[in-house]
């Protein structure tokens, strides 16, 4: 009897410390690591490709790379060849990260618990913190996490702003603060802002400013042009009958070189089809081309987008062009087109980087 006393509470001393330990490695918890001086500089190379990386980094202030994984947002140095060790990092369990968004040297995180988080990009301290109320997707970036920052659902940025939305309302904070600007119940899809200041929802647009309702907008629903990452700062769009505008002002003016399949706005300016090439974005007033033969193409420089002894037998999937970098996501030309297959990357560091 003493034998079966003792095995029972032995047992029960083993399930109790058991449960200790599970509840230790499984509760909730948030570990932020900040970076150490020196901080990050903007960097600024020749035009040439400098690296490759198995994620996909949102490059902010020309200074660092942010990387997004399904429960961690982190950065590195934007020159180096490959991923390094973070300088800085935010995990949070168990919440998913949803999106990751920059306005100016300030990161901002989505997690689908619906909080945003502001980080500085250079120190990686957080600056503020907003419980939005609205509940975000969880996280979609598959293996490279390029969905996650350079076009994450229901995140948008513009004038200042940072916005989220679901199915029945949209929220508008700013960047620098967290504080709210507005609130509306706007039942949006396929939304996206312009660089004239218009947050454009479904058919109809809306101010960024104040989020009351803009008149006299062309009639949707709207194909966005020229937008940078997370469908923001978008320069122009086509109406629902494909007539194009250019969206750089408070109203939208009437482009009919827009009109044309292939065109599109960068640096302000409404482009032609570029035979040849595709319109990536423009650095600096130059337009980005990528050639059909994997050329970069910047004004008058030109190179081809490899490493060494790389095929240039890809094709491209999500980009960001910024003032100095460029960031491309290789898929494999012949692979499927679902991310989570064998093949559907042209290779294991599958983002190359050019400076520009």
């Amino acid at each position: 009897m003493l034998r079966v006393l003792i095995r029972t509470s032995l047992a029960l001393v083993i399930a109790l410390v058991a449960a200790v330990i599970g509840w230790r490695v499984l509760k909730p918890a948030e570990v932020a690591s900040a970076a150490s001086p020196p901080y990050p500089v903007p960097v600024t190379r020749a035009p040439q490709v400098t690296g490759r990386t198995n994620q996909a980094p949102l490059i902010v202030a020309d200074a660092v790379r942010v990387y997004a994984s399904k429960r961690q947002v982190r950065a590195d140095p934007v020159w180096a060849k490959g991923v390094m060790t973070a300088i800085w990092s935010l995990r949070r369990w168990p919440e998913q990260l949803s999106g990751v968004v920059a306005v100016g040297d300030t990161v901002i995180s989505r997690w689908a618990d619906g909080t945003l988080i502001g980080i500085s990009a250079l120190d990686g301290k957080e600056i503020w913190r907003v419980a939005t109320g609205v509940k975000a997707p969880a996280f979609d970036g598959h293996r490279t996490g390029a969905a996650t920052v350079w076009a994450p659902a229901g995140l948008y940025t513009g004038a200042g702003a940072v916005l989220v939305s679901d199915s029945s309302r949209v929220n508008a904070y700013d960047a620098t603060t967290g504080a709210p600007r507005w609130s509306a119940p706007i039942s949006c899809q396929d939304a996206f802002t312009t660089t004239g200041g218009q947050f454009v929802c479904t058919e109809q647009a809306f101010s960024l400013a104040t989020g009351e309702a803009v008149a006299g907008w062309p009639a949707g629903p709207h194909t966005p042009l020229g937008c940078g990452v997370a469908s923001s700062g978008c320069g122009g769009l086509r109406d629902a009958d494909g007539r194009g505008w250019l969206a750089t002002g408070a109203r939208p003016q009437r482009s009919t070189v827009l009109d044309q399949p292939g065109s599109t706005v960068a640096g302000g300016r409404a482009i032609p089809p570029q035979p040849g090439a595709q319109v990536l974005g423009a650095s600096n007033g130059r337009l980005v081309l990528l050639t059909d033969d994997r050329h970069l193409k910047v004004g008058a420089v030109e190179f081809p987008l490899a490493v060494e002894k790389e095929k240039l037998t890809w094709k491209p999937g999500l980009w960001q062009v910024t003032d100095h970098w460029v960031a491309i996501e290789r898929l494999d030309d012949d692979g499927p087109t679902n991310p989570e297959k064998p093949g559907h990357y042209f290779t294991v560091d599958t983002v190359i980087i050019a400076a520009i």
